[in-house]
Parts: C-alpha cells; structure tokens; sequence
C-alpha cells in the first residue's frame, strides 16, 4: 500500500478530535503513562476488551495513526463499512486473523506502523480479562517489532457487552512497560502469552484503582 493520501489523513485527524470531544465529554477520559508509547517504529498495541468503546478510545491515547482490525461481519451494515474503510481498516474473518489479514498486518507493523489487536479475541461478558489467544506471537516473530502491553477500565460499565447503546461514564486507559523483540524472542510461545496477561492484568489493575479513586 502507497503512502496515504492527504484527505485520508486529514479524515482521521478529523475523526481523532471527534473521539476526543466525546471522550472527554461523555467518558470523563483519563490516560496513564503515555511516555511509554514508542515515539517512532511499528509496534504491536495488545489489549483487554471490554467494549465497542476500545478501539476509538485506546486510538485517541496514542499520538500516532493507529491500524484497527474490523471482523469481516461489521461490513455488513452499510454506514459501518464506509466508515472502517476510510479509516484503512484491515478486515478479518470471523474466526480471527485470515491469510488476508496476516498479510496486511505483517506488512503495516514492518512498514513502521502500529496495529491494535484484543488477545481476548472478543469482548469481555463481564468487564474482566478473559484468557489470551497466541496468535500475536507469530505476528512478533516474523515482523521484529516490540510489543506495547495497554488496559482499559470503565469502557465495559459504559458500554456493556448486551447493551444497544452507550451511557456516560468515566474510562481510565494505562500504558504498560513495552516488550521489546529481543525479550520477546527468548521466549516461547507459551511464556509470552504469559508474560502479556501479566502486563496487562497489571494495567488492567491501575487502570480500575485510578477509575475508582
């Protein structure tokens, strides 16, 4: 893919202060420890999921272009599909990063870019982490980029799993320690998945305590 256009990056800047007015208007928005996001380079942002909320919300936090997944099923609705197209979404299939996807991710994360993606695979039923998917070791391996381990807590209580629509409420974000590759690479597949839930059930736990606070 070429370099994107102006009116692509315009539209996302325009779509980042949009997030951001209804970030802080409606979800009394608060972020932590944001000096930990690497200022240049591609890395893999992984998460807990708690909500529709999480992709915006999590973008916003980060000062630089975010790449989201979308599940090939959200191109179903109409006005959805325009939107996560011009936002350069990379579609999935329903049982999670297809070749297509693999590919298109490998090649943003190598590019310098950053690619979101919920270990969890889905959305949390109850607000709590549930347990990681291996899938974004592979992701690590063959593209050389550091992991950046993030939490979010309140996103859940403001946009439950079963509801239609949103309510107000106040979400915390919290930035973890990175995982740089090298760390990475002297780790199997098993003890890195470990290690990721134990950032970001770190995360998860500061995130709740300064929501609570």
């Amino acid at each position: 893919m070429a370099e994107r256009s102006f009116p692509m990056r315009a539209w996302y800047a325009f779509i980042r202060v949009i997030v951001g007015l209804l970030a802080f208007g409606l979800f009394r928005l608060r972020s932590f420890h944001r000096e930990r996001l690497p200022a240049t380079g591609g890395y893999l942002l992984l998460s807990n999921h708690q909500s529709h909320l999480d992709p915006p919300l999590i973008g916003f936090v980060v000062p630089r272009r975010v790449n989201y997944l979308a599940r090939d099923t959200l191109f179903k609705n109409r006005f959805f599909a325009w939107l996560i197209n011009s936002l350069d979404a990379i579609p999935i299939d329903r049982e999670g990063l297809g070749l297509s996807g693999l590919k298109e991710t490998m090649r943003r994360l190598k590019r310098g870019e950053i690619v979101l993606l919920f270990p969890e695979g889905t959305r949390s039923p109850d607000g709590e982490i549930q347990p990681l998917k291996p899938g974004f070791s592979a992701l690590v391996q063959r593209t050389g980029v550091p992991i950046v381990p993030v939490a979010l807590d309140g996103a859940y209580q403001a946009w439950p799993r079963k509801a239609k629509f949103p309510r107000p409420g106040k979400v915390c974000v919290v930035v973890g320690e990175p995982i740089s590759l090298e760390t990475a690479k002297s780790l199997d597949d098993r003890a890195l998945v470990a290690l990721v839930d134990e950032r970001i059930r770190a995360c998860h736990a500061e995130a709740r305590a300064r929501r609570e606070s």
